[in-house]
């Protein structure tokens, strides 16, 4: 407690770069009929680390290609993107650094959490001020956690809102995925992310917090997958919202087969070979993610057998990391930030694999599907909406390793098949996911809030 009190007189100390100048007033142009385009402000924590960052910056150009003032404020800015604000100063940006730091100290009273991240919310943040200054007709919130913003901060925005779920945050007492756990459709509380035996834990605070942070705010719930549509639809904080499923967006004019040859020769990859291609950001060490699992079904002895010239290539792995007793070739990239890259490295590839162990729809899967690769993945969270099983890629069994391994080498031993794959893998994938069409459904359900055609509040969590 005298932690976040320190925090809420630090916030009030630093604050006044961020709030509105005296008698500033906010109007909603496109609502009260005065001209111009719909106003939306896009909130996230960076514009381009991790999954949801990228999908939501993907969106963001997406929207303003459609006509929309659209506008990204973010915590942590990489991109020279003039349509993105990030902090306006060094100390602005560590100012943020730190209150992401203060919001990780409760969990240093769980030992034994086995949560990598748990994100409690409870330092204050500036997000109210820097929406008011943009003035905007809504406030699109994506990934904002980390010190993004407090749960409490909602209530004061005072616009409509439209958040897209990049992972289960909204509706839990803090963990991101939460696995087998199902207490987020009662209350929370002895969490196992945590490690705690205890009801009235850290989760069930939070928990708390969010129900009557949650009540009565005009709240249109938006979720990529089906999945967790379904998810956040059993839990208490949001199953009397209004959850619509509107997926990821990407420039397929950007994810697109290229020369195979050429894109070996890119990353000195064998040209001889069959690739299998893994990664993602910490590819090697998020659990959820799935690496130990394709370790397993690589060393599967049936697989064993099939494989003479097949090599396996690994981006997103943190220095060091290499895997121990894996009888192939394994070819380590490291990290990837140009797009135009990552879509070389899926054309040179022959299959990916997305071994998660929970996922809501990975950038990954979509990207390597445009790009004519088939995919191999467990069938869990939002994989489904992406991999037609058998005919684009391979659905294996949940943690199903035998599966996995099957499934790869199914995917790699029928070079006619491959190819019939490669090619309904690009097609499906421009039908359904292209940037435009996605902007175009974000655009049509932005002007039914604003206009009163329907309604985004929903009604109370409570």
């Amino acid at each position: 407690a005298i932690t976040w009190r320190l925090a809420a007189v630090l916030k009030g100390a630093f604050s006044c770069s961020d709030s509105p100048p005296p008698g500033h007033t906010v109007t909603a142009a496109y609502r009260t009929g005065r001209g111009g385009p719909m106003k939306i402000l896009q909130v996230n924590y960076s514009d381009s680390i991790g999954g949801a960052a990228i999908a939501a910056h993907r969106l963001h150009a997406g929207l303003r290609g459609a006509g929309i003032d659209s506008r990204m404020l973010v915590h942590h800015k990489v991109s020279d993107d003039p349509t993105v604000v990030g902090p306006e100063s060094s100390f602005q940006a560590a100012r943020q650094r730190f209150m992401a730091h203060l919001d990780a100290l409760p969990n240093r009273r769980y030992p034994n959490r086995t949560a990598t991240v748990f994100y409690p919310a409870y330092a204050p943040d500036f997000l109210a001020g820097r929406v008011a200054l943009a003035a905007p007709d809504i406030v699109h919130l994506h990934w904002v956690i980390n010190g993004v913003m407090r749960v409490e901060t909602l209530t004061g925005l005072n616009r409509p809102l439209v958040w897209t779920l990049h992972d289960a945050w909204a509706f839990t007492g803090g963990c991101t995925y939460p696995f087998e756990c199902t207490r987020f459709q009662e209350a929370c509380g002895s969490c196992p992310e945590l490690g705690s035996k205890k009801d009235r834990d850290l989760s069930r605070r939070v928990w708390s917090r969010k129900r009557q942070g949650w009540r009565g705010i005009d709240l249109t719930v938006v979720t990529p997958s089906r999945w967790l549509a379904k998810l956040a639809g059993t839990s208490s904080l949001l199953a009397h919202r209004r959850i619509e499923v509107i997926p990821n967006g990407l420039d397929m004019a950007l994810f697109r087969p290229l020369d195979r040859a050429a894109s070996r020769d890119r990353f000195d990859l064998p040209a001889d070979r069959k690739l299998i291609l893994f990664g993602a950001e910490m590819s090697t060490r998020d659990r959820r993610k799935g690496y130990p699992h394709l370790l397993t079904a690589l060393q599967n002895a049936g697989f064993h057998q099939r494989k003479p010239d097949w090599d396996l290539v690994v981006f997103g792995a943190p220095d060091g990391d290499r895997p121990s007793a894996l009888d192939m070739t394994v070819h380590f990239i490291g990290s990837i930030r140009d797009q135009g890259d990552m879509a070389a490295l899926y054309s040179a590839a022959d299959v990916f694999v997305a071994p998660s162990l929970q996922d809501n729809l990975p950038n990954t899967v979509m990207e390597s599907l445009a790009c004519g690769t088939p995919c191999v993945a467990f069938k869990i969270g939002g994989m489904p909406d992406m991999i037609d099983h058998g005919e684009t890629g391979y659905l294996a069994g949940p943690a199903d390793t035998d599966d996995l391994s099957r499934g790869i080498a199914w995917v790699l031993e029928d070079e006619e098949r491959l190819r019939s794959m490669a090619r309904l893998a690009r097609e499906r994938t421009a039908s359904r996911f292209a940037l435009e069409e996605v902007a175009e459904r974000y655009v049509a359900l932005y002007r039914e809030i604003l206009t009163g055609d329907g309604t985004g509040s929903g009604g109370d969590t409570g």
